[in-house]
């Protein structure tokens, strides 16, 4: 597919989703657009972006629509409100959400839209928004294969990895696993630099020593220059990890399955949240350490 004009649909856009469609709008697409704040989408709407004013509107204009939002709750008002995605869509229309939802949602998602003739993938990323700047994220796809691969050249815009999991709701498994990963990753970048500090090391040099090891991860180089920095701001919001983590967490219980680095994970978080580090990276973990745990 020669994606060079295609009319492509953008929903969200937040400290990931404007990167995103900037680089569909590079790549040659027609962006039409919606977010809830017309003030957020002034960057891509100087880039040639068309506004819409609602989803159904956005989805009548394309064959194509992502959406990147914060909640479960703001994908449901996107998607099956009057004004939402699936009452706008035509006969083959194609739903692309990429928000780290819940499975049962996906699943939800995909058969109301199979009613209509309208196909649905869910397809969340990985990556931060440094993988969105950079088109580079991790894709993880489930709903019905032809139409992922139908997907892939505008996939191709946005990440470097896309991968298709199964059937409906198998990308939000996919990225609950992933953030089981990213948790078990930045604890232990944030631990290994309490104890390099507490036990005079410098911790810069700790990390340049490991990095290149077994111990080398996307947290370790990433985060841990910027727990160094003193740099809390937010490439992934902790109240957008937090929402991720209790995803997962019910899922594994509906599941009477126990994963205790999980639950450490969400509770952990939910005490940070509460102490007003919420609209703060998820690297602020550091900064709970230092000043909560004591």
């Amino acid at each position: 597919m020669n994606i060079n004009g295609v009319n492509v649909g953008f929903i969200g856009l937040g400290v990931m989703g404007k990167s995103m469609a900037h680089n569909l709008i590079q790549q040659g697409c027609t962006l039409f657009v919606f977010t809830r704040r017309k003030e957020s989408a002034e960057t891509v709407l100087s880039e040639g972006a068309i506004w819409c004013n609602s989803p159904a509107e956005v989805a009548q204009q394309c064959k194509y629509v992502f959406s990147i939002v914060g909640y479960p709750n703001d994908v449901e008002q996107i998607y099956f409100g009057e004004q939402g995605l699936i009452a706008g869509s035509g006969k083959n229309t194609i739903l692309v959400d990429m928000t780290t939802s819940t499975p049962s949602l996906a699943k939800r998602i995909y058969e109301k839209c199979k009613e209509k003739n309208v196909s649905f993938i869910d397809a969340p990323v990985s990556g931060g928004d440094v993988g969105a700047k950079n088109g580079t994220l991790s894709i993880m796809c489930g709903g019905d294969e032809e139409v992922f691969k139908s997907v892939l050249p505008l996939f191709s815009c946005l990440g470097k990895s896309f991968s298709y999991m199964g059937g409906p709701g198998s990308g939000q498994h996919t990225k609950a696993a992933n953030q089981i990963l990213v948790a078990a990753n930045l604890f232990g970048v944030v631990e290994a630099v309490r104890y390099a500090e507490s036990v005079n090391l410098d911790p810069k040099k700790v990390i340049e020593a490991v990095a290149n090891g077994a111990a080398g991860s996307w947290q370790l180089i990433n985060n841990g220059k910027k727990i160094l920095d003193k740099d809390y701001a937010p490439g992934f919001f902790s109240k957008h990890f937090l929402k991720d983590l209790r995803i997962a967490f019910d899922v594994a219980e509906e599941l009477n399955l126990k994963l205790p680095l999980l639950e450490l994970a969400k509770n952990t978080f939910d005490a940070l949240c509460n102490r007003e580090f919420s609209e703060q990276g998820t690297q602020v973990l550091y900064e709970y350490y230092a000043t909560c745990l004591r």
